[in-house]
């Protein structure tokens, strides 16, 4: 059995749960959190490349360290776990966790097959050491949002297409 996750209705009500596989080959509408990490002096934000072997979005760019929701699994929680998988990234002493920055529902397409999203977007302000979850990021760095604004205005740059639904919200 594959990986279980959380089955919403359109209005983002949890309803169930179903297979990981199941719910992007039927479409079925889902939750993921994600953490927009900036630096302290909020100057800065970290753009990574997803790897080419994910199963979602393989190698495009995103802005937000994040995954899908387990079935009962609040944000939040899941936010906070995505955020120390993907980049390692474990607010310390003096630290706030994330704090909520903006929500959105993504109704697109995957390889053809219909893809519904319920996006919960976070950010965590924070200067400390990145570590890359080998098997999820390629790559990363520190751009404003001048320069990932700059990027998004060609439409070859592949960005995950959910996050760009927050991009309102998320930039300056």
């Amino acid at each position: 059995m594959g990986e279980v996750i959380a089955v919403y209705d359109a209005a983002g009500r949890e309803i169930g749960s179903a297979e990981r596989a199941v719910v992007y080959a039927e479409g079925l509408w889902h939750a993921s959190a994600g953490v927009l990490v900036r630096s302290r002096d909020g100057e800065r934000l970290y753009v990574h490349r997803r790897t080419g072997t994910k199963a979602v979005f393989a190698g495009m760019h995103d802005c937000l360290a994040g995954g899908v929701l387990g079935p009962g699994e609040d944000p939040a929680g899941a936010a906070v776990r995505e955020l120390a998988e993907e980049l390692g990234i474990t607010p310390g002493p003096g630290e706030d966790g994330p704090r909520p920055l903006a929500s959105a529902s993504w109704d697109g397409e995957w390889l053809g097959a219909p893809m519904r999203c319920h996006l919960f977007a976070y950010e965590l302000r924070h200067d400390g050491p990145v570590r890359h979850q080998p098997e999820e990021i390629a790559d990363g760095w520190w751009w404003t949002d001048a320069e990932l604004r700059d990027r998004l205005r060609d439409p070859d740059w592949p960005f995950v297409p959910d996050t760009r639904v927050l991009i309102p919200d998320l930039l300056r």
